[in-house]
């Protein structure tokens, strides 16, 4: 399964900075649909993430009703992403 969306670049400032990009209503509802099945352990669950020509796999965080795409630096940097920036977010499942 495949989902699509666009989402904002926000950073957290912990004792090192993090960078993530939260899904939208109607995303988030598709994944927990998804999760009910495939989440381990607090409800993370792990996807296969597309930003631009950059794939890489990760584990969504949920959060306050929505999930969580983490951004490593790894990623951001190369690809050119900025915190405000508006960034097209593929995510796959393996179902």
């Amino acid at each position: 399964m495949e989902l699509r969306f666009t989402g904002e670049l926000f950073e957290w400032r912990g004792p090192a900075p993090f960078y993530f990009i939260k899904t939208p209503p109607k995303i988030t509802t598709e994944i927990k649909e998804i999760a009910a099945a495939k989440t381990y352990g607090w409800g993370v669950l792990h996807t296969n993430v597309a930003i631009n020509k950059t794939q890489w796999k990760t584990a969504l965080i949920p959060k306050d009703g929505a999930y969580l795409v983490p951004i490593k630096n790894a990623i951001r940097l190369p690809e050119k992403l900025e915190v405000g920036q508006q960034i097209k977010v593929e995510l796959s499942f393996d179902l």
